[in-house]
């Protein structure tokens, strides 16, 4: 068995060597892809599930190898399914013009190692609350959402980007009923709205209450499968919640609102 494995060993070619890097590579577009997402998890997942059935066959446990092999020969059409959405978005980037250029190339080849920045950034949360009570007190619906470790890219890449820092008379003039971007969500990170009219996931809970609009139904689908905040501002009653892990502050003041911002921020750090 030693010599088996030592003659594999010093079998190992250059064409080896490109067959990994290849997939390597690949692995890192699509980790790129999903990340920030949900599907993030089930990538991980799945890539484990492979890795273990590597080692089970290599280790010859035919029972084990065989109940890891099923998940495998379905592996192509599960990924079909969960990552339709991102599959969708990929195939159409790379049939664009933009795909060729050679920027986005060097874009797509930075890896990025880590933030070597001592900088931290904070939120502005007395603009955000303030715009919000504004909005309030006019009854103009809004929903705003802050990033915590979550980059939210594939929310942010559905909306318009905006790249302004936080500011309450940027966040009400976005939601204003007749601005062509009041439709959607805000994203706001590191400090700055990033995006708006953005497309959220909605929760699928059965027994989400009925008073609750759209606006809540996507503060709480985002905060289910990011870390990100939600907040909402009701365009019926006027009333504000805060959002997190799926779970809805309602009817905060202004007071209530700036103390739960940011004690979830600080414990994100």
């Amino acid at each position: 068995m030693s010599n088996f494995i030592f003659i594999q060993f010093i079998s190992f070619g250059i064409t080896d060597a490109i067959d990994i890097l290849l997939v390597a590579f690949i692995l890192y577009l699509v980790y790129n892809m999903v990340k920030g997402t949900s599907a993030i998890n089930v990538f991980i997942g799945l890539a484990l599930i492979y890795v273990a059935y590597i080692v089970v066959r290599a280790f010859e446990f035919k029972l084990l190898g065989s109940i890891l092999s099923k998940f495998v020969n379905v592996g192509v059409i599960a990924v079909m399914v969960v990552f339709q959405q991102e599959i969708r978005k990929f195939l159409l980037y790379i049939g664009s013009n933009d795909f060729f250029r050679r920027k986005n190339w060097k874009n797509l080849m930075k890896l990025n190692f880590g933030n070597t920045s001592t900088v931290n950034f904070y939120t502005d949360i007395n603009e955000i609350s303030t715009a919000c009570f504004s909005m309030s007190t006019t009854k103009t619906g809004a929903l705003i959402i802050i990033s915590r470790k979550s980059d939210l890219k594939f929310y942010i890449n559905s909306g318009t980007s905006v790249d302004s820092v936080v500011n309450s008379k940027m966040i009400e003039n976005i939601f204003f009923k007749n601005s062509p971007l009041h439709d959607g969500a805000v994203i706001v990170k590191d400090n700055r709205i990033v995006a708006a009219r953005c497309v959220l996931p909605v929760t699928e809970k059965e027994n989400f209450p009925e008073h609750y609009g759209m606006r809540h139904r996507a503060a709480v689908g985002i905060t289910e499968v990011t870390d990100a905040l939600a907040i909402t501002v009701s365009e019926q009653t006027g009333s504000v919640s805060l959002t997190v892990n799926g779970e809805i502050n309602p009817n905060l003041n202004k007071e209530k609102l700036a103390y739960l911002l940011e004690k979830n921020l600080e414990s994100s750090d």
